[in-house]
């Protein structure tokens, strides 16, 4: 059974997870999906503790890092569960509101990639907001093989992020991206060997961590407003950081900073 959305209470380390790996430290949450039996295939129980995650990080936002164990993220969903769903079902919208919840958190989420990355896998790295990986990495969306649509976020969020040509390749034509072929369209922004991926995720983690968290959260919020809403959103946003205190010491210290360098 997996646990209760309100069953974290802000604390992932008081949950027991069957699915997930979690981790959770100060500023960040590592999240390894797992279930290597089936290539971590997303499946009604993954989703229901990711929806635990979140609860959690919504409650006490924090970064979020999410990857896979032994070497892939994930091969997409559970085909042994999809074959069974009907109609309903699909409206329902399983994946698709677990993906646009973790799209939302209030701050950045970093998925950090490792060999198959297919079908809801990849639907679940679009919804981050950094990706990076390793040579072996294979991302794509084979759905229309399978008779089905990538309609977990795929079919409007990929042409986002690597324009229309492409994501038609991938949606319509079952292209399958090789890691080298990601990064130059900057799906992936970095690469890094397996051994390393973990650690290039926490340093990305460590950059994110440097900004002003109220600052990174109210911009993410900013960036992913619809186009109407600017530029009044800016304006508002911006009216609320230039009242916060973090704004006034961190400034003050870059004055004063600047102003040891001038001294003779």
């Amino acid at each position: 059974m997996s646990p209760s959305p309100d069953s974290a209470n802000g604390h992932l380390s008081t949950v027991e997870f069957g699915t997930l790996l979690v981790e959770e430290r100060d500023d960040r949450v590592v999240v390894l999906l797992n279930r290597p039996e089936v290539r971590n295939a997303i499946d009604q129980q993954m989703v229901d503790e990711l929806h635990v995650v979140c609860a959690a990080l919504e409650q006490n936002p924090k970064v979020l890092i999410i990857a896979g164990v032994d070497g892939v993220f994930a091969s997409g969903a559970d085909i042994a569960q999809l074959r069974g769903r009907r109609r309903d079902d699909a409206l329902q919208g399983i994946n698709s509101t677990i993906f646009v919840r973790i799209a939302k958190l209030p701050m950045p989420v970093i998925a950090a990639l490792d060999g198959y990355c297919l079908g809801g896998g990849a639907e679940l790295a679009y919804a981050a907001d950094f990706r990076i990986g390793t040579p072996s990495v294979r991302i794509g969306n084979p759905e229309t093989g399978l008779g089905i649509l990538a309609a977990a976020g795929a079919s409007w969020r990929l042409k986002e992020l690597v324009g229309e040509p492409l994501a038609k390749q991938i949606l319509l034509a079952g292209l399958v991206l090789r890691a080298e072929e990601a990064l130059a369209a900057s799906l992936i922004t970095e690469i890094h060997e397996a051994p390393e991926l973990m650690d290039a995720a926490h340093n990305l983690a460590d950059r994110i961590g440097r900004q002003d968290p109220l600052a990174v959260r109210i911009t993410k919020s900013v960036f992913h407003a619809p186009a109407e809403a600017h530029p009044l959103i800016d304006q508002l946003a911006q009216g609320i950081l230039f009242e916060s205190q973090a704004k006034f010491d961190r400034m003050q210290a870059f004055l004063d900073k600047k102003s040891e360098k001038t001294k003779p």
